[in-house]
């Protein structure tokens, strides 16, 4: 479970190499189905994208803090 919530784009690009694969050895596959998955991966991109935007909200706001706190350690360290 951890693995799925630390990696969502690595295994949202598996999902959608698999079925490209599918598509392309499987043509008996009715159309309908393959528009379907097509349509589900498109809605699973973007639950992945938000993902990866919290996921990167949250490393800039952790850098700026890490700089700000470094900025006061090094006012606090000048000579009066």
């Amino acid at each position: 479970m951890q693995f799925i919530k630390t990696h969502p784009a690595r295994i949202y690009a598996v999902a959608v190499a698999a079925l490209a694969l599918v598509a392309h050895y499987v043509p008996e596959l009715p159309s309908a189905l393959i528009l379907g998955l097509a349509a589900a991966v498109l809605g699973t991109g973007e639950a992945v994208q938000r993902t990866e935007d919290r996921k990167t909200a949250g490393a800039v706001a952790e850098h700026q803090a890490d700089d700000q706190a470094d900025d006061q350690t090094d006012a606090d360290e000048l000579p009066a």
